[in-house]
């Protein structure tokens, strides 16, 4: 009963009203304080800076035009502290240190450049230059080196500095870190994370907006998870690192600087767990990583249009939370999967197969599947976006599910 279809024409998208820039990283917290991007995860802004060695960018584009939610709550009136998402990765990655002297992380300028998008900054001067390794830019080495230290009992972060960059390493995440439990007859562990952005950005070529869910979802032993909020960063952060498995933790490019509030006591998440964003009646949408805000983007406008679309944020892509998404499926009878993973054996693919599996019987309408084009992610800004899921697309999408 499960059917993919070819993503809507970007020709049906709203203008593009809501434009959110990117930057890069702050060097210093006051510089942040004063002037760096912040887009927070109910999707609001504040003002940006120009940075003079990056392009203004926008982290969601072709965004609908809704009417403003009075439903959100101010987060300054929430308890906890705001962090930005790389700095709630890099908060619960130095949490962890301190915790257990055993955690380690490696990688190219992950030391005293404090890491492409400063997610380790600082950790090099507090933890010293043998727990933070800079390495030289060697994928296969050093993730194979960080893959023995785990099998001696050190718990190694593994970054790449693009998650692009790991396909030079492929061999030893396959056939090392994932297997190695196993091949070993369980005398060796492989308490490994590796992590690193990844995702289409804005304008950063084929080779660099590389989405590797799909390629590594396929090889037994290996856990996958991908953040989506400060507040989940951090929690799946401090999980994947505890872990007893090796955890790939995927992080989107174009969110490090989103924005929110998360709590002062410590909190460890689930790597196996869905997180139910909106509850709704009429349709289950599953997503995940960037997708999310999309898809909240079109959820304003379908609620205007009487719609009531339940959002879920996946999180886990290997395993799926397959309690969370078939009670939902049984709630609403309709599933509409948004994703920028690649269409062709991606995430959404596995996931339509694994609720035609287990919850066909439930099903009114065929899955419906909005996905990446498979095509090389072009440079041009307009092209990029072509290929890219948009948000008008998912309100066309549910508007023909739920007739």
């Amino acid at each position: 009963m499960a059917t993919l279809f070819q993503g809507l024409p970007s020709s049906t998208a709203f203008s593009s009203s809501n434009k959110f820039n990117h930057a890069p990283a702050p060097t210093s917290f006051s510089e942040r304080k004063s002037s760096i991007v912040t887009v927070r995860s109910d999707a609001r802004w504040s003002p940006v800076l120009n940075s003079a060695t990056h392009k203004p960018q926008r982290l969601i584009t072709n965004a609908v035009a809704t009417k403003a939610d009075s439903s959100l709550a101010s987060t300054s009136s929430k308890p906890g502290h705001e962090l930005l998402l790389f700095e709630a990765l890099r908060e619960g990655l130095e949490e962890e240190m301190e915790r257990d002297p055993c955690v380690c992380v490696m990688g190219e300028d992950v030391g005293h450049y404090g890491g492409s998008y400063k997610v380790t900054k600082g950790l090099a001067t507090k933890f010293g230059d043998l727990r933070v390794l800079d390495t030289p830019i060697a994928e296969n080495s050093f993730t194979g080196m960080g893959i023995g230290a785990a099998m001696t009992g050190l718990r190694p972060i593994i970054e790449g500095m693009n998650m692009g960059f790991l396909l030079l390493a492929f061999n030893q995440i396959s056939n090392n870190c994932g297997m190695l439990h196993y091949t070993s007859g369980g005398q060796f562990k492989i308490p490994a994370v590796i992590r690193g952005p990844g995702g289409v950005g804005r304008q950063l070529g084929a080779e660099h907006s590389q989405r590797l869910e799909s390629y590594f979802q396929s090889i037994p032993g290996i856990q996958m998870v991908a953040c989506s909020t400060p507040y989940n960063a951090k929690g799946l952060m401090k999980a994947a690192i505890r872990s007893e498995n090796p955890v790939i933790l995927f992080e989107h490019v174009l969110l490090y600087n989103l924005k929110d509030r998360i709590p002062d006591e410590e909190y460890v998440l689930s790597l196996e767990e869905a997180e139910m964003v909106r509850p709704g009646e009429h349709v289950t949408i599953l997503t995940y990583s960037r997708m999310r805000y999309h898809v909240m983007q079109a959820a304003k406008t379908l609620v205007n249009k009487g719609y009531d679309p339940e959002v879920i944020d996946i999180r886990s892509l290997k395993p799926f939370d397959l309690h969370t998404i078939g009670k939902s499926v049984k709630k609403t009878h309709r599933v509409l999967i948004v994703e920028e993973c690649m269409r062709t054996g991606g995430i959404g693919a596995s996931l339509t197969a694994a609720i035609t599996e287990n919850f066909n019987d439930d099903l009114d309408a065929p899955i419906v599947c909005l996905s990446s084009q498979d095509v090389p992610t072009p440079y041009a800004g307009t092209l990029e976006e072509w290929t890219v899921v948009q948000p008008a697309q998912i309100v066309t999408a549910v508007e023909q599910l739920c007739q």
